[in-house]
């Protein structure tokens, strides 16, 4: 049979670093968790539950405008034809939202994508037009616009 040899004090004292480090590590990880659960509950109660994803919204404004077009009466048609008027507007709506679901369900990530480029393209858009709004602003007061910049000055008399 062979014995096992106590550890010695350098391999005991590595070992009593390494839990001592994996301790530090677990407290630090719980500490962060903790911080970010907070500061998660402190924004939700200020500025309330954040948007979902950009397919979870698109599926909100397509339920949201289905109902809104459901609810409608149509006064133009007026009482007898505005019974047929709300079926077909119904049977409208089913369709469209027959054919977005499936969409929605297969590419949620694509809408994403879309909503990401969207906003990408509406801060190069509202750039270049502060820049343009600066070249219009600034073009009275640049002294070389007005004719007196470091040219020679001719005599005409």
């Amino acid at each position: 049979m062979s014995e096992e040899r106590p550890p010695s004090d350098a391999a005991q004292e590595a070992a009593d670093k390494a839990r001592a480090s994996d301790a530090d590590a677990d407290a630090w990880a719980k500490a962060c968790a903790e911080d970010l659960a907070a500061e998660k509950a402190r924004r939700r109660a200020q500025y309330g539950t954040p948007p979902g994803s950009a397919a979870e919204e698109l599926r909100k404004l397509v339920d949201a405008v289905a109902d809104k077009l459901s609810g409608m009466q149509s006064p133009l048609l007026g009482a007898v034809a505005g019974g047929a008027a709300q079926q077909m507007v119904n049977q409208v709506v089913q369709q469209a939202k027959a054919a977005v679901e499936p969409v929605i369900e297969r590419n949620p990530d694509v809408f994403d994508h879309l909503a990401t480029a969207g906003s990408e393209l509406l801060a190069a858009y509202r750039s270049a037009v502060e820049a343009q709004e600066r070249r219009w602003t600034t073009r009275g007061t640049d002294p070389r616009d007005e004719g007196t910049g470091p040219g020679e000055h001719i005599d005409l008399d």
